[in-house]
C-alpha cells in the first residue's frame, strides 16, 4: 500500500511541473511568489542571468509597521502593488507569473490583480 503524498509534497510537484515550462528572460523576467502562513514574498527574476532584479516581502520595515498580521490578502494586495511599483521604477513592464506552485485563488490572484491594477502586464 502506497503512502499518501502530504499538501506540501504536491505542493513542490507542481513547482517543478510549472518551473519546466516558465523562465523569464531580460526582456520578460519572471515574477516568483512565495507564500508561507505569516508572510508573502515576490520577486522579479532573470533567469538567463541568474539575477533578482526587485525583491518585495512583508518581512520589510515599512510593510512590517503597516500590518500587523502579514499573511493576510490585505498585505498580498500591498505586496503586489508595490512589486509591481518597483518593477516599473526600474523599467520592468512585462512579466511572465510564477505562482510558485500554489493554486492561483486567494491571496495569490490578489496578489496578482494588484500587480496589474498598478501597471504590471503579465
Amino acid at each position: 500500500m502506497a503512502m499518501k503524498r502530504t499538501r506540501t509534497e504536491d505542493r513542490k510537484l507542481r513547482k517543478t511541473r510549472i518551473r519546466r515550462k516558465v523562465t523569464g528572460t531580460m526582456e520578460r523576467p519572471r515574477l516568483n511568489i512565495y507564500k508561507s502562513h505569516k508572510n508573502y514574498c515576490a520577486q522579479v527574476i532573470d533567469d538567463t542571468a541568474g539575477k533578482t532584479l526587485v525583491t518585495v516581502t512583508t518581512q520589510e520595515s515599512d510593510l512590517r509597521a503597516k500590518f500587523t498580521t502579514r499573511g493576510n490578502m490585505v498585505a498580498a494586495k500591498a505586496v503586489g502593488s508595490l512589486i509591481a511599483e518597483r518593477s516599473l521604477a526600474k523599467g520592468i513592464k512585462k512579466v511572465i507569473f510564477d505562482r510558485g506552485g500554489n493554486r492561483f485563488h486567494g491571496a495569490v490572484k490578489a496578489l496578482a490583480d494588484a500587480a496589474r491594477g498598478s501597471g504590471l502586464e503579465f
